[in-house]
């Protein structure tokens, strides 16, 4: 089974080719990816790398947690779950539209703007 690791604060200059050259030293990589912003096509200073086995992955994480990448101590540990999404400030959900959570915004709560004065 494969194992999922967090690398961060990674140099801008981190491509998926040298993230996962950086890893495959100790093992097996099933893939590497550096998180890319959509809108300027830059690094977001993160990324993933799946290793082949939990053990490969811990040898990784024990040996580049800390290290010097360009100047910058990359942070290196097994990813988490992405969490469900239903955390923003409102939107469609499964009891229908919800403008915000707060109680003290929106219409009916003290003029036309809605918020406190």
């Amino acid at each position: 089974m494969s194992t999922k690791i967090y690398v961060g604060n990674l140099p801008y200059s981190v491509t998926d080719a040298t993230l996962e050259s950086n890893f495959a030293e100790f093992g097996g990589v099933s893939s590497a990816k550096v998180m890319m912003d959509r809108d300027t096509g830059r690094s977001k200073g993160f990324g993933f790398v799946e290793m082949a086995s939990a053990e490969v992955a811990q040898a990784a994480i024990k040996a580049l947690d800390g290290m010097s990448v360009d100047g910058r101590s990359i942070t290196v540990n097994l990813a988490r779950p992405r969490e469900d999404g239903r955390g923003g400030a409102g939107g469609y959900g499964a009891d229908g539209f919800r403008a915000a959570k707060r109680a003290d915004v929106g219409y009916g709560n003290g003029g036309y703007g809605g918020g406190r004065y």
